[in-house]
């Protein structure tokens, strides 16, 4: 029986293991505000949870998560103007700071495209398992954003500066394989073997010291995020610049559209 009942998100439990599944698979696990809520409570759960000594997050059906879903509304103010710093701030952030926080390890299981948010999420866990019809895809780019999930932190603690400024301003495809080569994903499995490779791993994690993990994760923070917050705020705050300008309108237009963009630099 779930842990919790939650409209997007599925929460178990295997012995000492959490399992957290991204739960829109018609929408490709697109991200919506309902889904942030409920993948928020799920942290929260497994957190208080001692019994809980490691995470895996995935997702359901045949991605990870497909990003912002751009037809959700959610990216819409009020006064019917483009507002992604409130969700940003509200939703995003706040489940970011919680992974890098909680004292037990969370491994992303990558069964199918990791994209943009995303993207973000399974970057900013402890280990990542990707199948190998994976990818990852920092698409900010090709719709006139920025980075953001705190992305602009985590690729380049794993990829270093000149491999996450491709990933980034080129939006490429980065299939398994080279995620593996470049240190975007730990291991990269057999799809049908994915879910049993990260329990596997997370098995393991939780067969191990909580307080040496626990006292791990904080020197790894210290050391490699240090300004993870003050770096999730200049997101949030560019990407409402981006968000206002011509060429972003222009992007989602396209998109819902199905053809390519046409930048005017505006």
């Amino acid at each position: 029986m779930p842990l919790l009942e939650l409209e997007t998100v599925e929460l178990d439990r295997d012995e000492r293991v959490g399992w957290i599944t991204l739960n829109r698979p018609e929408a490709l696990n697109a991200w919506n505000p309902q889904l942030g809520h409920d993948l928020g409570l799920a942290l929260d759960r497994l957190a208080a949870d001692a019994d809980v000594r490691a995470i895996v997050v995935t997702g359901a059906g045949r991605a990870f998560s497909s990003g912002a879903d751009l037809r959700s509304g959610a990216l819409v103010g009020a006064d019917g103007k483009p507002d992604v710093g409130t969700p940003l701030r509200e939703i995003y952030h706040p489940l970011i700071l919680r992974v890098r926080a909680l004292e037990k390890p969370v491994v992303a299981a990558v069964n199918g495209p990791a994209v943009g948010i995303g993207c973000s999420l399974a970057l900013v866990c402890d280990l990542v398992v990707a199948a190998e019809s994976a990818y990852f895809l920092m698409a900010f780019a090709s719709i006139a954003l920025g980075l953001d999930g705190g992305a602009s932190a985590t690729l380049v603690a794993r990829v270093g500066l000149t491999r996450a400024a491709e990933i980034a301003l080129l939006a490429d495809r980065i299939p398994a394989s080279q995620a593996l080569e470049w240190g975007l994903a730990n291991r990269v499995v057999a799809d049908h073997e994915l879910r049993a490779a990260a329990g596997e791993l997370a098995a393991r994690l939780a067969t191990g010291p909580p307080g040496s993990h626990a006292a791990i994760k904080r020197t790894l923070n210290e050391a490699t995020y240090p300004r993870l917050a003050e770096v999730l705020e200049l997101e949030a705050e560019l990407q409402q610049q981006r968000a206002e300008s011509s060429d972003f309108i222009e992007a989602v237009t396209a998109f819902l559209q199905k053809r390519p963009p046409s930048f005017s630099g505006g």
